[in-house]
């Protein structure tokens, strides 16, 4: 596994110029400290090592034009991976971080980790082959995964809720390594893919960020002063476990009463509906088993526009904008960035957890958070791994 070591001023600049594109030495001048002499020496290895190019001239303010720097997309490649329980992803990625080649498939009962592994290493290789990449150029894979997790250890702990069987103490860095032969880095899925989001937002320059996943879980991560929050303990299913009804619902064995998860998650809405189907409600689904109906099939029903779907869709909206809304009062970020097939659904169900969060904010209209959906979407997680990697690379 990777060890993360702090940025060497060689690896200051490299990050400075790939974050902001086409970079002078005066740019760079004014964001770090080094001498001028020491950081033409630095530019110079970089051109020499293959990592930048020397771009077009910039615009002269008297004397002669400064050259412009750029990454050299080219030189590497890193691959970016996501584990999570209801979709998988793989991307292989240029150091401009544009997708070269990706995979997404759904994760049933029979991706066991070493089916899941034998797929993932059957797609680098193919992704290698066909990008023309050699090994020696890639970087490395990063990992997005369902918590909780030792990323110290790259050891996926006790995740629940996956289909199929025997994600318990999964060691995913090292099979990956010795699969690939490639170093590997493991994460929180949440934390990758709001590491995805803020570099897609890197030009709006947003210091405090929340971001919000949900799933088959409700996933959780934070972004201070452009550093990622982390806890004592794995925080990434905290927010679900956040009590909002002191007499309510658990979802299966484990967590608390009342839970945010067990009213919002995709278990909960499909043990709701089936419930009101036992109880003799009509709906499209009726002529299904109740306990056969999975989420796939209530999204294809609320965009049908089916009554009972439909009102308990909303009422999980419902739910999830007051748990947001709490979330918001206790952390003030400037950004919210919500995603997972729950919210992604229909533009209505986003809609309605963003009116009810706004109207439960308390210090609005004076502070008024912005929402979105990302700009990386579905894919945050994938892309947010690979810039993971790529931010902890130690160059020679």
């Amino acid at each position: 596994m990777m060890n993360v070591k702090h940025p060497t001023i060689k690896k200051q600049v490299f990050d400075f110029i790939i974050r902001n594109g086409l970079v002078s030495k005066v740019d760079l001048m004014a964001r770090l400290t080094i001498t001028s002499t020491s950081l033409s020496r630095l530019l110079e290895e970089l051109l020499n090592d293959g990592l930048l190019l020397a771009s077009e001239l910039g615009r002269s303010t008297g004397g002669r034009k400064p050259i412009l720097y750029r990454v050299n997309p080219e030189h590497r490649a890193v691959f970016g991976l996501e584990i999570s329980r209801f979709t998988s992803s793989i991307g292989l990625y240029d150091l401009n971080l544009k997708p070269l080649a990706f995979e997404r498939w759904q994760m049933d009962d029979q991706m066991t980790p070493e089916r899941l592994l034998n797929k993932i290493t059957i797609l680098a290789e193919t992704m290698m082959s066909d990008c023309q990449i050699d090994r020696e150029k890639v970087i490395g894979i990063g990992i997005g995964a369902v918590g909780p997790l030792s990323r110290e250890e790259g050891i996926m702990l006790q995740p629940r809720n996956f289909p199929a069987k025997g994600w318990s103490n999964v060691p995913i860095c090292d099979w990956l390594e010795q699969r690939l032969g490639l170093p590997a880095l493991l994460d929180n899925g949440a934390n990758t893919a709001i590491i995805g989001e803020h570099w897609a937002l890197r030009n709006e320059e947003v210091n405090h960020m929340v971001y919000m996943h949900a799933g088959v879980g409700l996933r959780t991560s934070m972004i201070s002063s452009g550093q990622i929050v982390r806890g004592a303990v794995d925080m990434e299913g905290s927010f679900g476990q956040m009590i909002i009804q002191t007499d309510g619902p658990r979802l299966g064995d484990e967590g608390n009463y009342g839970a945010l998860e067990a009213l919002v998650s995709i278990p909960a809405l499909e043990k709701k509906i089936r419930s009101q189907l036992k109880l003799g409600r009509t709906s499209s689904l009726s002529d299904i088993p109740p306990e056969e109906i999975q989420f796939d099939a209530l999204r294809r029903a609320f965009l049908q526009k089916d009554a009972l779907v439909t009102e308990q869709f909303l009422q999980t909206a419902t739910y999830l904008g007051i748990g947001i809304a709490n979330l918001i009062n206790i952390l003030h970020p400037e950004a919210i960035i919500l995603g997972g097939p729950l919210v992604n659904v229909h533009k209505t169900i986003y809609e309605t957890v963003i009116q009810v969060a706004k109207s439960n904010i308390y210090y609005s209209p004076a502070y008024e958070p912005k929402f979105s959906q990302g700009q990386l979407t579905e894919d945050a997680v994938t892309a947010g791994a690979a810039i993971m990697l790529l931010q902890d690379w130690e160059l020679s």
